[in-house]
């Protein structure tokens, strides 16, 4: 019998994993996949303000490459250029970082486990009681008083639990990456973003550096398209001469939800984070710090709710409501002005990109100041009736 079962060893379960052991909780950590981080479904990216809000900062074998800054291009070619000329952020290795954060969840006392796979979520007189499933292909069982799910986009333990979290397919876009090396980058030290209906219908394509020749370069765009994610990506990179001579070390693709934020994420002794929750950027697909930083709202709900022992849906409502306060609203401004964009054309791309700074992107990015963008939005006449959606 556990305190606490978690399924998904990603930074969202490990985290509400780390800070249940340290609590002193029983927790088991649960990964269907044998080797926790891989294959890998992200570009890698994140900023050091995001560790700094975690209150966590990862060794240096985590941290694959220093970013100062980012170059956006807008269809014309006229590009922004973000230079902080210090160190902002990393892209991480994954691989490395996802096994990082379980390795401080298991020292910290959870049990963690790859190979495992949730077949069934046990309940008795319909409440969530424990889980049935396999590790290495022999059957177990396992008790439980929370179940925690964390098992990406695609989580059949939510719909197991009964938690309505169907992502509207809509607002779910098709992503492909390839890491490669053998590329040439002006400077490896800046993120570089794509956007146009052209190269990627509502999303964009990204060049994240890994090193001086090695880069993840991948696209996001509409799920529901006619065209396959893969087919605008390998057109891009045959397109570029910096791209198009390079090898192709790794492929990685996924589905990414940016849009669909749930208000109710709870049930009688459940709840879910990350992926599973559609806790992500709605602008740019981003997720590591959102389910971290879930995750440990989680933890902390999830303790006081042991300690007080109640972990009725009641008892675990505060994470519904510390979640949005402190990240929902903002993500939610930050839907809105993806919906905005995805009516945009290339000629409205290449109007913004005369008419507003880099700053005024980073602003955006973060779902701050889209006053900004209204007051652009209304000089187009296609699109000025969705400035009140910004304001």
């Amino acid at each position: 019998m556990k305190d606490v079962i978690i399924v998904g060893a990603g930074p969202g379960g490990a985290s509400a994993a780390r800070v249940l052991a340290k609590k002193g909780y029983s927790v088991a950590l649960y990964e269907k996949r044998q080797e926790i981080g891989a294959p890998k479904r992200c570009a890698e990216g994140v900023s050091i303000d995001d560790f700094k809000r975690l209150g966590i900062m990862p060794p240096d074998n985590c941290l694959r490459q220093e970013i100062d800054g980012a170059l956006v291009y807008a269809p014309s070619g006229k590009f922004l250029t973000m230079d902080f000329s210090k160190t902002v952020g990393y892209v991480l290795e994954r691989k490395v970082f996802d096994k990082w954060l379980c390795e401080e969840a298991a020292r910290a006392g959870a049990k963690v486990q790859a190979k495992t796979e949730i077949t069934e979520v046990i309940k008795e007189n319909g409440k969530i009681c424990g889980v049935r499933g396999t590790f290495m292909n022999e059957p177990f069982e396992e008790r439980c008083k929370v179940l925690i799910a964390a098992d990406g986009i695609e989580t059949k333990i939510a719909r197991m639990a009964g938690l309505n979290t169907r992502c509207d397919p809509m607002v779910t876009d098709s992503g492909v990456q390839f890491e490669m090396v053998g590329i040439k980058m002006s400077d490896p030290k800046k993120l570089q973003i794509f956007v146009g209906n052209k190269i990627a219908p509502r999303g964009y394509v990204w060049i994240f550096p890994k090193g001086k020749d090695v880069a993840n370069v991948g696209i996001g765009i509409v799920g529901k398209s006619d065209v396959p994610a893969v087919n605008y990506l390998r057109r891009f990179i045959e397109a570029s001469p910096e791209l198009k001579d390079g090898s192709i070390l790794e492929v990685n693709a996924g589905g990414i939800p940016v849009g669909g934020l749930l208000k109710k994420m709870t049930l009688d002794n459940f709840l879910v984070v990350g992926d599973a929750a559609h806790q992500v950027s709605p602008i740019h697909g981003g997720g590591i710090f959102e389910a971290q930083y879930a995750g440990i709202i989680a933890g902390e709900v999830v303790a006081d709710a042991l300690a007080n022992g109640d972990t009725s849906e009641k008892a675990l409502e505060p994470y519904n409501k510390r979640w949005w306060q402190d990240r929902g609203d903002i993500l939610h401004r930050v839907e809105k002005l993806r919906e905005v964009m995805e009516k945009m054309s290339d000629d409205d791309f290449n109007f913004f990109a005369d008419n507003l700074t880099a700053e005024n992107l980073a602003d955006l990015c973060a779902g701050s100041n889209l006053k900004i963008m209204a007051k652009l939005v209304i000089k187009r006449p296609n699109l000025m009736k969705f400035a009140g959606m910004l304001i």
